[in-house]
């Protein structure tokens, strides 16, 4: 019998010719759980997208999910229940998120069970194949989403990267140098804001300067917001709390934080490597501000300033 794949033809035996054991069958069961779940994610998703380039892409991904779902259906002869969980959840991402966000975590995890697939090759012809495809297929159609925060990542990574580096320096220096966490507040609020407004001007004429797609007022937007955001969470602990020190602990855990889920954020959208690019921001930031409270206790010292 001939099954239709994409554009892959798929020589598949009648149900019943292959006598699969148990760990096979579960194996099978598995991915036929996985290709379910995936095929009802990008059917919500697709339902309740507004732009058409988008939602026919989710609708494409939805069908060759299904697919799949189908071809291991003949080897199991059973219907299998989608993961709730993992649907609620990958939903959820990438409403929240960003479609681009929640997809690739998604193909992720289904790529991370690739090990599953190697154990059916010798009893689904082409299995492995049939899943290396589809991977493929997904990481095309994913490219061709239409999504606005994408176009802006550029903008939202100098502002977040801009107030780590910069914020957690001047805390540190202004915590030593004036030991009082109401005037560090009220020192870093306006150092804070005025670069905020500052990079977002400055984004604003050089998205100007180069003429490019991207339009120079939400790019300066997303800078300045950005920027704004993360000195608003890196100075509410000296509003919250009086020992100076026990702060500074605060904003810079704050930042390593901001530094985490960020960088895992663009490891997944833009495929880039998480644990090198986390170690590279997080270690500026903190030396950054080991240097800056260094030299807030020298200015303290050689100035006698006593607060």
């Amino acid at each position: 019998m001939l099954i239709i794949a994409g554009n892959r033809v798929i020589h598949a035996p009648e149900p019943g010719m292959v006598n699969m054991g148990s760990e096979i069958k579960t194996a099978v069961l598995e991915a036929q759980r996985e290709e379910i779940t995936a095929h009802l994610v990008y059917r919500k998703l697709a339902e309740r997208e507004t732009k058409p380039v988008n939602r026919e892409v989710l609708r494409r991904i939805s069908g060759d999910e299904k697919k799949h779902y189908e071809i291991f259906r003949r080897f199991t002869e059973r219907d299998v229940e989608p993961d709730r969980w993992a649907l609620r959840k990958y939903y959820l991402l990438s409403v929240l998120f960003g479609l681009t966000f929640g997809i690739k975590l998604m193909e992720r995890s289904e790529e991370k069970a690739q090990v599953n697939y190697a154990q059916l090759i010798r009893h689904i012809p082409d299995a492995g194949e049939i899943q290396s495809d589809g991977y493929r297929h997904q990481r095309e159609l994913t490219a061709m989403i239409d999504e606005e925060k994408l176009k802006y990542v550029g903008s939202i990574v100098l502002g977040l990267n801009d107030a780590l580096v910069e914020l957690t320096g001047a805390l540190a220096g202004f915590t030593f140098a004036l030991q009082n966490t109401l005037l560090i507040a009220m020192v870093g609020l306006i150092t804070g804001v005025s670069a905020a407004l500052s990079m977002g001007a400055s984004e604003y004429f050089s998205i100007q300067s180069e003429g490019g797609t991207q339009d120079p007022l939400k790019a300066s937007l997303y800078t300045g917001c950005v920027y704004m955001a993360t000195v608003f969470l890196l100075v509410l602990p000296y509003l919250l709390f009086s020992n100076y020190l026990f702060c500074l602990f605060i904003a810079l855990a704050t930042a390593v934080l901001l530094i985490l889920l960020f960088t895992f954020y663009l490891s997944v959208v833009r495929d880039i490597p998480f644990r090198r690019r986390f170690i590279e921001m997080a270690g500026i930031s903190l030396g950054v501000a080991a240097l800056s409270f260094l030299i807030g206790y020298l200015v303290r010292v050689f100035l006698n300033v006593d607060i």
